[in-house]
């Protein structure tokens, strides 16, 4: 018998390739949101009016880093690590539509 609920975990897991200028890519853990089918095609429309920062605190619910999951921080990741949010929002979108192949 599958082992599948009907109703999954409100978050899930997944590592992200954060690029480090002159230093391999260090992987972080980030905790994220699920979504339901409807409401990834709804976010999916507003993320054109949404900055990356807040693209990344609509998706994550927290990291495995020191330093707190929040929006001043998530925006000073942004700052020196200039491709950190994409990767994240990325890895995100990928999860779940990764996840809607195997069902």
């Amino acid at each position: 018998m599958a082992r599948i609920s009907l109703n999954p975990n409100p978050t899930f897991k997944a590592m992200v390739e954060i690029c480090r200028p002159g230093l391999e890519a260090e992987k972080v853990e980030i905790t994220f949101k699920h979504r339901t089918r409807d409401e990834m095609d709804e976010f999916i429309k507003q993320m054109a009016e949404m900055s990356i920062e807040d693209q990344v605190m609509a998706v994550a619910t927290g990291w495995e880093l020191v330093d707190p999951f929040n929006l001043e921080n998530v925006k000073l990741l942004a700052q020196n690590y200039i491709t950190a949010p994409m990767a994240i929002r990325d890895k995100y979108i990928s999860e779940l539509i990764k996840a809607k192949e195997k069902s």
